[in-house]
């Protein structure tokens, strides 16, 4: 047990105020009972603040906090591309993406397929967005967390699990998104403060009499390599992190699936109370994402210097066999304290990402499957209903798959970005096109579909060694082609079902243009600096 008395009051403290407040946001009006838009999407209200603040607490989990700063170790600061690179994406997905689903009014991102290309497209995402949530992301959040927990803790893995997922569904199951979203706030707060103390700490550490700045310098200085962002050819991650291959392929086309097509993050944003408020929000979330590598990743390349011989602070033969372990590692050397309140932003990561996952499961499962194809024409109180049980049983399910998924598994950050880039290239192609390409119909978002996963497969195993970024740029220029030469053998759309652009205001704010060219110009210099 690594948690003093003091860490452990922390940890409680922030519980119980994390807990009084999701009901207290989520309470109701004397009279009045939620209906699917409060419980799905917060009554559409939430302010800018608080979509940016829960974007990136949905996005900020144990996959990343403890994937990558895991890859940190490994591989350094080139691994911060899946950060950095988020911020362009969420930027261009806030001034050309919100503005058509917003004016459609759609709950979720099976309903736009709908729309677009008709009730067999729509059912399938449904479907496969409900299992890959389940099976990948929810077990993912899950093990990894339960990981720092059990390192800390000594809890077992298994109870770790069940106590994070049980926290996750207490606070958020009765309020739906609005709980998730504006308890969010807090879950930043602590992560962001939490992350730099860890970041401050572990320099100082390194520094010794030269302070926090001297420790980045010695790091910097003597661990070159662990600061390219630019990887070399002969670089053991490169199939990984191909060099320039990183910042002009596959990977864009993981973050617009993840940031522009994906419910459980763009959920917040469909919420908005306006077209304008959902912008601002995203560029805010933009703008906390040049934050994160000082916070995920620094620490698990101050791991390497930690674990040298010749300061041997912490334990390397641990981290060599898992690096996984990498960020509770670091977290076990911290003050008294000053651990709890880490450990407690470690938490708050984790059980917004849960909440926020069976959340978009639920609204999926509800609106989209339950409510069009097995019980029309209910009660809002009772798709709501439905909504929670569905809830809980997406996190059971998740609880008994994590071990047997991931339990063998090191390095799970990459590895999931790999399980989703057999996907994500069509998904991107069916939504691109649908949004921008009248003449596509649902006969060519099938094929981009199944090319997308077939294809993938096929140079999965005929060619290992191909990096998966490269993989998932030439997959996805390939969808786009097959569904333009597939639309046009085939029926032309039905009447209604291609986008009107016509009626679309994609124009931002002056407040909104020069936050944008801010961070262009910050990430310019990073990759300067870094190259």
């Amino acid at each position: 047990m690594f948690l003093s008395s003091l860490d452990i009051v922390i940890v409680v403290l922030y519980a119980v105020v994390l807990f009084a407040i999701a009901q207290w946001v989520s309470r109701e009006p004397k009279g009045e009972v939620k209906d699917t838009e409060d419980y799905f999407l917060a009554g559409k209200s939430l302010p800018w603040w608080a979509i940016g603040a829960s974007l990136v607490a949905a996005n900020i989990s144990a996959e990343q906090i403890i994937g990558m700063s895991g890859d940190g170790y490994k591989i350094g600061l080139a691994i911060a591309a899946y950060e950095w690179q988020a911020a362009i994406v969420l930027i261009i997905v806030a001034k050309y993406f919100l503005p058509i689903f917003l004016k459609r009014e759609i709950y979720t991102m099976p309903q736009f397929l709908e729309t677009r290309y008709g009730d067999g497209v729509k059912t399938t995402m449904s479907i496969f967005w409900i299992a890959l949530y389940t099976v990948v992301n929810l077990t993912a959040v899950m093990w990894l967390g339960s990981l720092a927990v059990n390192t800390l803790t000594g809890v077992s893995l298994f109870w770790g699990m069940a106590g994070l997922a049980a926290f996750a569904l207490a606070y958020s199951m009765y309020g739906g998104l609005k709980a998730v979203a504006l308890t969010d706030i807090l879950q930043v707060v602590i992560l962001v403060i939490g992350g730099i103390i860890i970041a401050w700490l572990t320099m100082g550490m390194i520094g010794g009499d030269s302070g926090v700045l001297g420790g980045f310098k010695r790091l910097y200085t003597e661990l070159p390599g662990k600061f390219d962002m630019i990887l070399s050819q002969d670089h053991p991650s490169y199939n990984k992190l191909p060099g320039i291959w990183t910042l002009l392929g596959g990977l864009w086309v993981l973050h617009f699936s993840y940031w522009g097509f994906n419910q459980y993050i763009i959920q917040r944003a469909l919420g908005a109370k306006s077209a304008a408020e959902a912008q601002k929000g995203l560029v805010f979330a933009a703008g906390l994402k040049l934050l994160m590598p000082l916070i995920i990743v620094l620490p698990g390349i101050a791991a390497v210097m930690l674990a040298a011989p010749e300061m041997g602070v912490i334990d390397k033969s641990v981290l060599d066999t898992a690096s996984d372990r990498a960020y509770p590692e670091v977290m076990k050397i911290m003050p008294s304290g000053l651990r709890g309140l880490i450990f407690a932003a470690l938490i708050a990561a984790i059980v917004s990402s849960i909440a926020s996952m069976v959340n978009s499961i639920s609204t999926i499962f509800t609106m989209d499957i339950y409510r069009d194809k097995i019980a029309k024409n209910k009660s809002e109180k009772h798709y709501v209903t439905v909504g929670r049980i569905t809830a809980i049983t997406a996190m059971l399910i998740a609880l008994m798959l994590a071990k047997p998924l991931l339990g063998d598994m090191e390095g799970a950050f990459q590895k999931i970005q790999e399980w989703t880039g057999f996907v994500a290239p069509g998904i991107v192609a069916v939504f691109l096109m649908g949004m921008f390409y009248k003449r596509t119909n649902s006969a060519g978002a099938f094929a981009m579909l199944f090319v997308s996963v077939a294809v993938s497969a096929i140079f999965y195993f005929a060619f290992p060694d191909f990096p998966f970024v490269n993989r998932i740029w030439v997959i996805f220029l390939g969808c786009l082609v097959i569904g333009a030469i597939v639309s046009h053998l085939t029926q032309l759309p039905k009447a209604g079902q291609s986008v009107i652009l016509s009626d679309i205001n994609f124009k931002t704010t002056t407040a909104f243009n020069i936050w944008t060219v801010i961070i262009a110009v910050i990430l310019i210099a990073l990759y300067a600096t870094f190259w």
